[in-house]
């Protein structure tokens, strides 16, 4: 393991406080709806997103699963940023799982244009067109540099997608990132979503756990679709404990990782061959690129390895920093000076 990890946020540890709640945890059987703690912290994710329901699951990756089944049929399109984590990184589920086809646009850092939206959007279509059943945004946005989609943007598209009696899913792996960068409650951001998946396990630094919310029919849709892939998990409890500590204690800290990423930001600009804005660092992600291409970025990603300091290469062209709750300022004073090491090298 990199002594100092900017690999993701998915490496977070638990806190004390989880691991404690992890061995008190009241349970029973989650596939007859029998554990106690699960079903609290259901009722808890339901509430803190606005909706009227949610189901634990262990990976955000399977929340979007069951999202995009249960909202479209075989054959529709379901219209995403060419970028989305969806897309790019769930291993093409939508398409081996649902049957669906992705009709791609190009974002802003991944945000969408709402006009660019409601035109891709197919709804009264001949019978041998393709209809569209499913509208997915990403916020924030992984490949986008954790970029925050602006709440009117989000209400513009909502608008269009229900103009057009498409649903809106929400992809929230870090909607409470989202949520702290505006000063607001999650609940605000998710009102423009039909349902909306978020992670307890990247900031919020729970040891594992996602929840998909939406409506009481749509979750009840989502639970018989999870037990499908093998989601049906039995003590759950045990988990579901650390994801309750962390929707309640672990929110409002993040902000502190956003100010660390933006110290990172403020640090790589201006190095060799760095290309970076650290004006477009909104939330705990921090995306650079190198002129001298996918070489020099492998060539980084290598040399920071060997100095202790884990990064990621996102695409050829670029390295992706994460901040969590185990970087602090000194963390990444010594990620800098490494980035500034293999640089001079």
């Amino acid at each position: 393991m990199p002594i100092i990890d900017l690999r993701s946020d998915t490496v977070t540890l638990p806190t004390d406080e989880m691991r404690a709640a992890m061995a008190a945890a009241e349970v029973g059987d989650d596939v007859y709806g029998e554990d106690p703690t699960v079903n609290r912290l259901q009722e808890e994710a339901a509430a803190a997103v606005g909706k009227e329901a949610a189901l634990f699951m262990p990976t955000g990756s399977m929340g979007n699963l069951l999202a995009v089944k249960c909202h479209t049929q075989p054959g529709d399109e379901v219209v995403i940023e060419r970028n989305a984590h969806i897309v790019q990184f769930e291993m093409g589920g939508m398409a081996w799982f649902s049957g669906v086809l992705p009709q791609v646009l190009e974002g802003e850092r991944g945000i969408l244009d709402p006009q660019e939206v409601a035109r891709s959007i197919h709804h009264q279509v001949p019978y041998y067109r393709a209809r569209t059943g499913l509208v997915c945004v990403e916020n924030t946005h992984n490949h986008g540099g954790g970029s925050v989609y602006p709440q009117a943007v989000l209400a513009e598209i909502y608008a269009a997608a229900h103009q057009r009696e498409t649903p809106v899913h929400m992809d929230g792996a870090r909607l409470f990132n989202a949520a702290v960068a505006q000063g607001i409650a999650a609940a605000e951001i998710a009102q423009y979503a039909d349902s909306v998946m978020f992670c307890f396990s990247k900031g919020l630094s729970a040891p594992v756990g996602s929840a998909l919310c939406g409506t009481r029919e749509f979750i009840e849709q989502a639970r018989r679709t999870r037990r499908v892939v093998g989601g049906g998990m039995r003590q759950a409890g045990v988990i579901a404990a650390a994801a309750r500590v962390a929707l309640h204690t672990m929110v409002s800290r993040l902000a502190e990782d956003h100010a660390m990423a933006r110290m990172l930001a403020e640090g790589l600009f201006g190095l060799p061959g760095v290309l970076i804005d650290p004006s477009t660092v909104e939330t705990n992600i921090v995306v650079c690129r190198l002129t001298g291409g996918a070489e020099a970025c492998a060539d980084l990603v290598r040399g920071l390895k060997a100095r202790g300091v884990g990064v990621s290469q996102l695409t050829p062209d670029s390295v992706r920093f994460v901040t969590h709750r185990h970087i602090d300022p000194d963390a990444v004073e010594r990620a800098l000076a490494a980035v500034r090491a293999v640089l001079a090298h």
